[in-house]
């Protein structure tokens, strides 16, 4: 056999039966595979008739059919990994499994399709023998649902998450196969995934549970995504894709497709970095026409703006930048303590390069501010940003070994370049509006993550810092100082100054973001 070279964009082959509205089988796998980065093809083994309630009717083509479509692939295609979705009987079992004895394939990832969610059994016993014995003859790793898992390894289904694992491992040590096992099918806690090997190896992925009904496809769209990222990257590859799932049924219920169990967003991932991507110059508010006065209702802050002019800047900038921030995946993660720690770690990375930078700003108004009570609470800022990025991030990153001497990244550049600049070139009342944002919004989001924060958080110490009272504190020093920089100035530097304000928030929510960009 000629040498594989493993392809930049791996071929993903999709094994599967059909789903004509898309939401699981082939159409959900093909879907899966591109937002995990590879290129989708598939083999029909099943022409399902089936919608959002449920399978009307399956038609099964001849397994000479099978067979071409299999050679129509593997004569043409290096295929670097294989789904295995529907193979509905021990016939076309047969069929699929002496078709990769004869065309080895380096991943084969099975999803078994033996128990619908309601427990029905889907096989026939000698199917399911068959089933079981192509997982031991090909498999590299295998997805049951926790029904599923529960007829793999001859017992009743689990109860709690660490119940499951013990099947599985058991079914591993069995089998000689990786188990993921997956918690979205328990009625209680989180909906976290653990990746299980022979010998007892553990991997576990937190995931928070979504209550939604929309789940339609979710196991044919985490195995697919899993066989790819296997293909990319296999250290990462269950983190990733428990990732990547979790968006796409948190917001499922976006979409409008059916009227019974919904299908899962697959691509909501790829839009919202596809936004994040966008040259669309940043705008104020569009619904903004006076302080005070809106055409949709505004979103109002904790801390209360100092005066008409720094609520003109909430209203402008921070009213519609603010909510997409706690929004966001990053925050969301953090603030249910499910964030992967290598994103926080990022994060704090990025955020100490920031501060070091940011108290240079701040270093700059203190020179610039027209009297000696603000010179010196600027002044004592830029100390406190230092203070900060000492005391908790190198803590933490010398405690997690983190590499302190990465980069900045693009987003960390842009956004240190900008308030460093417009604090020492732009006149103070704009100078101080741009690093408002930093004590505003971080206050905000901070005070919204702490009424989560605990003792047992994993990021109990950051929550601690950015949504205590000391910080608050300086929140409201901060907005005292730039409503009276705003007060003192002219029309032209107060539109100046909302510009830079409303950078700023954006350069925030992007600054948050950006740490799931890393994959």
């Amino acid at each position: 056999m000629a040498e594989r070279t493993p392809s930049a964009i791996p071929n993903i082959l999709s094994i599967a039966g059909t789903d004509p509205t898309g939401g699981a089988g082939i159409q959900a796998d093909l879907k899966s595979i591109a937002a995990a980065g590879g290129y989708g093809m598939c083999v029909v083994t099943s022409l399902v008739a089936q919608n959002t309630h449920g399978v009307r009717d399956i038609h099964t083509p001849p397994q000479e059919f099978l067979k071409a479509q299999l050679d129509a692939v593997f004569d043409d295609v290096q295929v670097d990994a294989v789904k295995i979705g529907m193979l509905g009987d021990a016939t076309t079992t047969k069929t699929v499994s002496d078709y990769l004895t004869e065309h080895p394939v380096p991943i084969v990832v099975v999803d078994p399709v033996m128990v619908a969610t309601s427990g029905d059994r889907l096989l026939t016993g000698d199917a399911e023998e068959a089933l079981r014995q192509f997982v031991k003859e090909h498999a590299t790793v295998v997805t049951p649902n926790i029904p599923e898992l529960a007829v793999l390894a001859g017992t009743q289904p689990a109860d709690t998450l660490e119940e499951a694992m013990e099947q599985g491992r058991a079914y591993a040590d069995a089998s000689g196969v990786k188990v993921v096992v997956k918690g979205g099918h328990l009625r209680e806690g989180m909906a976290s995934n653990a990746l299980v090997s022979p010998g007892g190896d553990t991997e576990v992925a937190e995931v928070p549970r979504v209550d939604t009904k929309n789940t339609h496809g979710t196991g044919c769209s985490l195995s697919s995504a899993f066989a790819t990222r296997m293909a990319i990257d296999p250290d990462t590859a269950l983190a990733w894709t428990s990732s990547w799932l979790h968006e796409a049924i948190a917001h499922a219920d976006d979409l409008n497709v059916g009227t019974g169990h919904g299908p899962i967003d697959h691509s909501h991932r790829a839009r919202r970095l596809a936004a994040a991507g966008s040259t669309q110059p940043w705008k104020l508010s569009d619904d903004w026409t006076a302080p005070n006065t809106t055409s949709s209702p505004i979103l109002e802050p904790k801390i209360e703006a100092a005066g008409p002019f720094t609520r003109d800047l909430w209203e402008k900038a921070a009213a519609k930048v603010w909510p997409e921030t706690l929004d966001s995946p990053f925050i969301r993660a953090l603030r249910d303590g499910t964030l992967p720690r290598e994103q926080f770690s990022f994060y704090l990375v990025q955020d100490a390069y920031y501060l070091r930078e940011y108290s240079r700003a701040l270093a700059s108004l203190s020179v610039k501010a027209p009297d000696a009570e603000d010179q010196v609470w600027w002044s004592q800022s830029a100390t406190v940003a230092i203070e900060a990025e000492s005391d908790l991030h190198r803590s933490w990153i010398s405690a997690h070994e983190v590499a302190a001497d990465t980069p900045p990244s693009p987003v960390t550049l842009g956004y240190v370049n900008m308030l460093t600049s417009t604090a020492a070139l732009a006149d103070y009342a704009i100078g101080a509006a741009a690093v408002l944002p930093c004590f505003w919004l971080y206050a905000e989001v901070g005070m919204h993550l702490a009424e989560n924060n605990h003792d047992a958080h994993p990021y109990n110490a950051w929550l601690s810092m950015y949504g205590g009272d000391d910080f608050v504190d300086g929140v409201r020093m901060a907005l005292q100082s730039v409503e009276k920089a705003l007060s003192n100035a002219s029309e032209e530097q107060r539109a100046k100054a909302a510009e830079a304000f409303m950078y700023a928030c954006y350069y925030e929510r992007e600054f948050f973001d950006q740490a799931t960009r890393t994959q």
